[in-house]
């Protein structure tokens, strides 16, 4: 009993790790939903998952080639029914680059979340302990329960904003930067400010779509994966003192048939 703490991952198999720089965490997933996730944008998937260097790297791949082979300048010209233009600005030198590591982003996702999804129910019927309480020179991170409506309200005013609500740094940190490099480079916030100055006509002149384009899967990652992180961590908080519950004050005399409900 006095070692339920003492998690010092030797174990073959735990459900979640807490530290300085966040809490990482493997649960059921929808391998669809993930493969979505990485098919509006490239590295999402694997963020969710907690795969941070691979998804940082698909992530500034998508943004460097999408923006040298013109792809969200030509999802404009197709929306705006100009099919001969859209083709005219692609450049197929990065295009061709871009089409085979899009879909490795799809396929890998979804491969990488099946084998999670098998491991999360090999440890979760091993149920090794695991810390949940982390403090450092830099920071302070610890298992608590957090509001996931709160997490959403955040990350729609700031995205990155409900990411350091719920303790998941590394990705706060990554989501806040590249909101600031879209919002700079699509000149939205200008384009905001005319409008509030009644200067429809010259907000929608100074936008770039290209990077503009950017913004609403960056908003929808940034408040679905804050509202998943609260509502899972918020299992493992439950889940946690359960089982410490249990393993120092639950008698071991006391036994629950299966098909007997607790009163």
């Amino acid at each position: 009993m006095n070692n339920f703490y003492a998690n010092d991952n030797t174990a073959r198999r735990y459900k979640a790790h807490v530290s300085v720089f966040g809490t990482s965490y493997i649960h059921l997933r929808n391998p669809y939903i993930i493969a979505w996730w990485s098919a509006a944008f490239p590295g999402f998937g694997h963020l969710l998952l907690s795969k941070y260097l691979r998804g940082y790297a698909l992530f500034i791949w998508e943004v460097i080639v999408n923006i040298k082979a013109h792809v969200n300048l030509a999802m404009v010209y197709s929306f705006q029914g100009n099919i001969d233009m859209a083709k005219e600005v692609l450049d197929t030198r990065w295009l061709l680059m871009y089409i085979p590591v899009y879909l490795f982003s799809i396929w890998d996702s979804y491969r990488t979340t099946v084998d999670m999804n098998k491991i999360y129910l090999v440890a979760d019927h091993e149920d090794h302990v695991y810390n949940t309480f982390s403090i450092g020179a830099v920071e302070v991170n610890y298992l608590d329960k957090r509001n996931p409506v709160i997490a959403v309200i955040w990350s729609l005013f700031v995205p990155g904003l409900g990411q350091l609500y719920v303790q998941r740094i590394m990705t706060a940190f990554f989501v806040i930067f590249w909101v600031v490099v879209f919002f700079y480079f699509s000149h939205a916030q200008e384009a905001v400010s005319l409008l509030f100055l009644g200067e429809i006509q010259q907000a929608t002149s100074v936008l770039n779509p290209e990077w503009l384009l950017f913004l609403p899967s960056h908003y929808g990652f940034a408040s679905f994966d804050a509202y998943m992180s609260a509502v899972e961590l918020n299992k493992l908080y439950i889940d946690e003192q359960k089982n410490y519950l249990k393993k120092n004050y639950q008698a071991t005399s006391f036994l629950i048939q299966k098909g007997q409900k607790v009163k």
